[in-house]
């Protein structure tokens, strides 16, 4: 134990052998700091007394006086407390000012507001009351945390310390907050579907794997935002869906990449493809604009501007373009000789000719800006979107393609049960070739198609928008990530 600790350890006790409770549940507050010093002119004219509550980040003391600052998450305001003034207190008096209370406890204070020969704002106190015992040191005012992993597993002392990550949480919100309100003026209904799953679908991605004890048996946490559940909402009647939450995939961890991340996904009756590039691209620009006030960014090398006209490229051209590979013609072992060539690392388990040309794919991208719409993807790439009619090989696909990564996928749904029940047979095969990514055999969503589904399109798309358009890592875009346990 830090000699810092125990010294606040001793204060507490010394607190609470005064009887006085140092955790009390009960406190007044007629103000918060922000709405206090913006109304000061009026509240000090009128010496109205006042009550704010909040954490001391500083304590200057002056003999019989101390100036300290208050910050209650709005704002931080000065005080000024005089040991004449609360002499009269019998418990909460300067002395105890003095001795007990420390930087970083939370107080409530009561006083008029008044103006400093210097001109700052500030809180004649006239009576207080400590409302949180804080037992261990804030980190120095000055320097904060400096290690970048102790920053995220200590994430509230790095929010107290760096007003740009407040600023980040509260814009994560306004994201959030925009996509759900462009939806809804769409007349899109948000849906909540399961999180636990008995077969995975939506998605090719390694699912977590639990044990439902009430059932005795293993299920799946949701890999995909409910897209077979929102397409049975179709074959209900429901003509537009969406469902923003929380979706895990069991696979690796980089910079772009988190296994639980919070995703949205929105179905549209009767519509297609085309009609979703013209919907997203609206959707893009909303939330930029609502979230950031700007549709210009700075992302890693690229300068974006989602308010240009968006580009439109082709799935085998442009892998192509930058490797010299016909995707149409070309084998598995020539695949990996190229692959060998570039230096591009991949997974040798379940390696087949789909992650193959993934492999290639996401080599090529981190080439293009953006913004654009990736189209034309080979029926082996996506199981779930309708053919191309023109040409039966290729599907009604496409991704949105922004500095040099994909932020957004949507297709024409499926809604053909036998070319559907074929699509989830040829995926099985995969699977249990190896593949952990593959999708199962999902045969009751196979029965709902059966009774008729309308055309649809489908979109996708991950709070990894948020943390490009942030300019940051996703995992620093979170609020808590998850951290290996140190003595692992």
């Amino acid at each position: 134990m830090s000699n810092e600790k125990e010294t606040r350890l001793e204060k507490l006790n010394k607190i609470i052998a005064q009887n006085i409770n140092p955790y009390p549940a009960i406190v007044k507050r007629t103000h918060v700091s922000k709405e206090a010093l913006a109304d000061f002119d009026q509240l000090s004219k009128n010496e109205t007394k006042i009550f704010l509550v909040g954490r001391l980040r500083s304590i200057r003391l002056h003999g019989g006086s101390c100036f300290a600052h208050l910050e209650d998450g709005q704002e931080k305001i000065q005080l000024f407390f005089r040991k004449d003034t609360l002499s009269e207190a019998k418990q909460f008096n300067y002395d105890f000012l003095v001795n007990l209370i420390d930087i970083g406890d939370f107080v409530e204070v009561e006083g008029i507001l008044f103006l400093t020969k210097r001109e700052e704002k500030t809180l004649l106190v006239k009576s207080f009351k400590l409302i949180s015992k804080s037992l261990r040191p804030l980190p120095e005012k000055w320097h904060g945390i400096q290690d970048e992993e102790e920053k995220l597993r200590k994430r509230y002392l790095d929010i107290l310390f760096n007003p740009e990550v407040r600023e980040m949480i509260e814009k994560k919100a306004k994201f959030w907050n925009a996509v759900r309100a462009f939806l809804i003026n769409k007349n899109f209904l948000e849906v909540e579907t399961p999180v636990l799953e008995t077969i995975t679908g939506g998605a090719d991605a390694r699912p977590f794997i639990t044990h439902h004890n009430a059932l005795n048996m293993d299920v799946y946490l949701r890999i995909s935002m409910g897209e077979l559940w929102q397409k049975r909402l179709m074959v209900a009647g429901f003509e537009k869906t969406f469902e923003i939450g929380r979706q895990f995939r069991n696979e690796g961890m980089d910079a772009e990449h988190l296994q639980d991340y919070t995703q949205m996904e929105f179905y549209w009756a009767y519509a297609d493809y085309n009609d979703g590039m013209k919907l997203t691209e609206e959707l893009f620009k909303y939330i930029a604009q609502e979230t950031f006030n700007t549709l210009q960014f700075k992302i890693g090398k690229f300068d974006i501007d989602l308010n240009k006209k968006w580009e439109i490229y082709d799935y085998s051209e442009t892998i192509k373009k930058y490797t010299n590979i016909d995707i149409s013609k070309v084998n598995i072992k020539e695949i990996e000789k190229k692959l060998e060539e570039l230096n591009i690392k991949y997974d040798k388990k379940g390696f087949n000719i789909t992650r193959a040309i993934d492999n290639l794919w996401k080599y090529c991208r981190k080439n293009i800006a953006g913004p654009g719409f990736l189209i034309n993807v080979p029926i082996v790439m996506e199981p779930l979107a309708k053919r191309i009619e023109k040409n039966s090989e290729l599907v009604q696909r496409f991704q949105i393609i922004l500095a040099g990564s994909e932020l957004g996928k949507g297709y024409s749904e499926l809604n053909d049960p036998i070319d559907q029940a074929e699509r989830f047979a040829d995926q099985q095969k995969l699977k249990d070739a190896g593949d952990d990514e593959a999708q199962m055999f999902d045969k009751d969503f196979v029965e709902a198609m059966e009774y008729g589904m309308p055309p649809i399109c489908g979109f996708g798309m991950s709070e990894r928008l948020f943390s490009f358009l942030m300019n940051k890592t996703s995992r620093e875009c979170q609020i808590f990530p998850l951290m290996k346990l140190k003595n692992m």
